[in-house]
């Protein structure tokens, strides 16, 4: 049946124009854009005084930091107008492995949104990680043929590249073999380095937090992802990525956002309306979030509303707002009038279910595995820098003759991640200030990227009381006062997900934020967000993992104590 969208002004990405023009539709494609009327269609739309647009492409983002199933998100990224997303699971590989990577294949199959996946490179990221699985080449070359599968995602193991580690380049060259490209991820790198790193094969990068070092890697040949999560945020400083020529080698990316800000807020949409906002062409910015992402991960056909491409469409109020009234996949309308129109879930193999649902094993914990012997009073401490993945170091005087070194006035805090795939015991615990704290604790089982149980807090026994509430429920979030539970959420789902609703999901996301603001929290950073990345030893500059302190810059353990 072929169908007619009538009246409409048009965003043509090749032009950066607007035109007026009407669209033919004939199953999955499109097939003419221009002077076609009643007569060429079986249906006709009138959408006079509206905007018609390609569908959003999220080139980067984790399901998993979603906390939602895929058929879940699916739902919440087609009302933001969001039609396709590249996705890197290396979250849940980190935790499963292979069976975690066939989950999302699995659970993401025939969606009305096309889910594209990278396969994860660095499972674990760097040799400080105790993962539930280890994933070589090897593991992966058998996943490449995959008709969704779009590459090797982000190398963050970056340090590897520099030092030509066999392993590392294997899996790049095994990707290319396949003719497929590579992720990038190296914060901060520069000059020589940065030469090095793209040399061997590594094309884009979202971890870009200023927009000198973003003009470097374009000036070099890679493209930008200009990213805006929930705890790195980072479009603000890289507005300027907006106008020639650097717009033309750039996309836009979530990377990791919570659910409770896809909701409120939106997703690629929100992108382009807060650039919209800071005085950047709509057209500019649609282009980077369709077509530029298009035709960079090699989706034929897809990106632009043009005859011969798939008819992944939206239909707007306007420019400005960004506000997605009606959304086509693949010729099928899939958002009408601003809801979703149902659609049937995927299902999962029950071996693979089983695996995912059963991925926590650690013994009970008691507030003395918490406790620091002192062997000084100088120590290193994590100092979380808001709005950015990005951590700091400092050597504190600590007191431990009060509350174990914990100062709440000072906004010193007790860290600890500790071992939850093999149940070896291992444990990292020290200092972080920045979150405010100023009592109880928290946990989670979301700590990339090894997904270990991480707490934070302003005494070992609420430490303890958060730990095992995780323990307990197989993975999720949990705030703790004086020994009780505040506020919870449970992610049994590899400890990364969870399996109700979006809805559900981001008002349980929003209550344990509440709960962790009221315990004096800083209202400038995500506290679940931010201290998720605190065990990921590939973001500058000192991070905590189950082995200790560890320092990105010269990927060597930190003893807790300054000499």
């Amino acid at each position: 049946m072929k169908l007619l969208l009538k009246n409409a002004q048009i965003v043509n990405v090749f032009t950066d124009r607007l035109e007026t023009a009407n669209v033919l539709i004939d199953d999955k494609k499109i097939i003419g854009v221009g002077g076609y009327d009643d007569s060429d269609a079986d249906k006709v739309r009138d959408l006079s005084g509206k905007i018609i647009c390609p569908g959003f492409i999220d080139g980067h983002i984790h399901i998993e930091s979603t906390m939602l199933t895929p058929s879940e998100l699916t739902k919440v990224c087609l009302l933001c107008g969001t039609t396709a997303i590249v996705a890197d699971p290396h979250e849940i590989a980190n935790v499963c492995g292979l069976s975690g990577i066939a989950y999302m294949l699995e659970a993401s199959e025939n969606l009305p949104m096309s889910v594209y996946i990278m396969l994860p490179s660095c499972v674990p990221s760097t040799g400080f990680d105790e993962t539930g699985a280890v994933l070589e080449a090897e593991n992966l070359a058998v996943l490449y043929n995959h008709p969704r599968v779009l590459g090797l995602g982000e190398m963050m193991n970056y340090p590897g590249v520099l030092a030509e580690d066999p392993q590392v380049m294997q899996k790049i060259s095994k990707a290319h073999e396949f003719g497929k490209l590579v992720n990038g991820h190296a914060p901060l790198l520069g000059g020589k380095g940065l030469d090095k790193y793209i040399a061997a094969g590594i094309s884009d990068d979202h971890e870009c937090s200023t927009e000198e070092e973003a003009m470097e890697r374009i000036s070099k040949g890679q493209h930008i992802m200009i990213r805006q999560g929930t705890a790195a945020k980072n479009l603000d400083a890289l507005l300027p990525l907006f106008d020639e020529p650097w717009s033309r080698r750039c996309m836009l990316v979530t990377d990791d956002r919570h659910p409770a800000d896809l909701i409120s807020e939106g997703h690629i949409d929100n992108i382009i309306r807060r650039a919209v906002k800071a005085g950047k062409s709509p057209l500019t910015a649609i282009r980077m979030a369709t077509l530029q992402a298009a035709e960079y991960f090699g989706m034929n056909g897809v990106g632009a509303v043009a005859p011969g491409y798939t008819a992944d469409i939206l239909v707007l109020d306007d420019l400005e707002t960004v506000k997605v009234c009606d959304v086509y996949c693949r010729g099928q309308l899939a958002v009408s009038d601003g809801k979703v129109i149902d659609f049937k879930k995927p299902e999962i193999r029950s071996d693979i279910r089983k695996t995912v649902r059963n991925s926590f094993y650690l013994d009970e914990l008691s507030p003395e595995d918490f406790h620091i012997e002192p062997e000084g009073e100088r120590c290193h401490v994590i100092k979380i820098r808001p709005g950015q993945l990005l951590t700091d170091e400092s050597i504190t005087e600590i007191n431990f003759d009060r509350n174990n070194g914990v100062d709440t006035k000072r906004d010193i805090l007790k860290l600890a991640v500790i071992e939850r795939h093999l149940n070896t015991g291992h444990k990292g615990i020290g200092f972080i200030s920045g979150i405010g704290l100023k009592k109880g604790a928290i946990a989670s089982s979301v700590s990339h990227d090894a997904h270990n149980l991480i707490v934070i807090g302003t005494n070992d026994d609420d430490m303890a009381a958060a730990a095992n509430r995780i323990r307990t429920m197989g993975g999720g979030n949990a705030v703790v006062y004086e020994g009780k539970i505040i506020a919870e959420m449970p992610l049994p789902e590899a400890g990364l997900m969870s399996d109700l609703t979006a809805a559900e999901v981001a008002s349980q996301n929003e209550e344990v934020r509440m709960a962790v603001h009221k315990l004096g929290a800083s209202a400038e950073i995500e506290p679940f967000m931010n201290m998720a990345f605190l065990s990921l030893p590939v973001i500058p500059s000192l991070k905590m993992t189950t082995l200790g302190l560890v320092d990105v810059n010269s990927q060597r353990l930190v003893p807790l104590f300054e000499k």
